[in-house]
């Protein structure tokens, strides 16, 4: 047991430290080959975030694991709203944007429902996969196209971070995108083998690992970039950290998931991981949507107790009495 949950917990270490210095070494390289900046910050920086989540459940998928695919992708959606919200709130009161409440909210809300229609015959096949990630091509196309657009303040952000980056070499920027690529690969492939081996050995599911340890592993990275926004008072960067991190976890870590092998959908996953995900998103619409514009501390904490109560629930089903 010791072996496998060593493994587990080294692998979410590199995991972590690997996508950060692989986001790095890329938007360097990007950026040299002209790139345009909004571009990188939104496929680039944006990746840098959910990479944990996209190589494990893409190894998950290669190895005939849907539940831990699966898992880890709404899991972490789960984990980013009710964790990481919930905690950055309760921390301090997060200001709302109104383009946040107008724009990608409802378009979260959008995709998170037909991301649900898709399991509703209990498999995801590749053409469910495909239209997924047709639909987050489309989602930035017309994103880069509304930023440019309006100039919104996403763009200034986006070159600040460029341009503190681009202090590192080309050649070094190189070296951290293929050390950081290897470590992201050899790391997700002992994630995965000691979740695996955790849940064979604890007699749990893969898909209850997923949701849990896995889940919230991989959503270290979010947690890191929203305490980070929130210390410089970016409240638009905590939440946005979220919001982008969630479309990318269910159109393209599920999607590139389901195109390397089509994944069989336990009912579980529609009727509790899905429904938890669906209301949370909704939940967290109506508290963007009040008259204040502000996701307070009593709304924090309700998030908090949502995911203590739904990772309690998951730990005390997979009890034998």
């Amino acid at each position: 047991m010791w072996l496998p949950l060593a493994a587990v917990v080294l692998g979410l270490v590199l995991l972590v430290w690997s996508a950060d210095r692989f986001v790095d070494g890329a938007a360097v390289v990007a950026r040299h080959f002209n790139m345009p900046p909004l571009l990188i910050g939104m496929v680039i920086l944006g990746f840098g975030t959910s990479a944990p989540e996209m190589v494990v459940s893409a190894f998950a998928a290669v190895q005939g694991n849907p539940g831990l695919a699966l898992g880890n992708a709404y899991g972490s959606n789960i984990a980013n709203i009710a964790l990481i919200i919930g905690l950055v709130a309760f921390i301090s009161p997060l200001q709302v944007h109104s383009n946040v409440v107008k724009r990608e909210l409802p378009i979260l809300l959008v995709i998170t429902l037909f991301a649900a229609v898709q399991l509703i015959n209990g498999q995801l096949s590749r053409w469910d996969a495909l239209a997924l990630l047709v639909v987050f091509a489309g989602l930035m196309v017309w994103s880069v196209w509304q930023s440019r657009q309006s100039g919104d303040e996403l763009a200034l952000e986006i070159e600040s971070e460029i341009a503190a980056a681009e202090k590192v070499s080309v050649s070094s920027a190189l070296a951290w995108l293929l050390a950081g690529l290897m470590l992201l690969i050899l790391s997700s492939r002992m994630l995965v083998w000691g979740a695996v081996e955790t849940a064979e050995l604890a007699g749990v599911s893969d898909l209850v690992i997923g949701l849990t340890v896995v889940a919230i592993g991989t959503s270290l990275p979010e947690l890191a970039s929203s305490l980070a926004a929130l210390r410089k008072g970016e409240h638009d960067m905590a939440l946005g950290n979220v919001i982008g991190s969630n479309l990318f976890n269910t159109l393209v870590v599920v999607g590139i998931a389901g195109m390397i092998h089509p994944l069989a959908v336990p009912s579980e996953v529609l009727t509790r991981d899905m429904l938890v995900t669906g209301l949370l998103t909704l939940l967290l619409f109506i508290f963007a949507y009040r008259k204040k514009r502000q996701i307070g501390r009593w709304q924090g904490l309700f998030f908090l107790l949502a995911f203590v109560s739904y990772t309690s629930y998951l730990i005390i089903s997979q009890m034998v009495w």
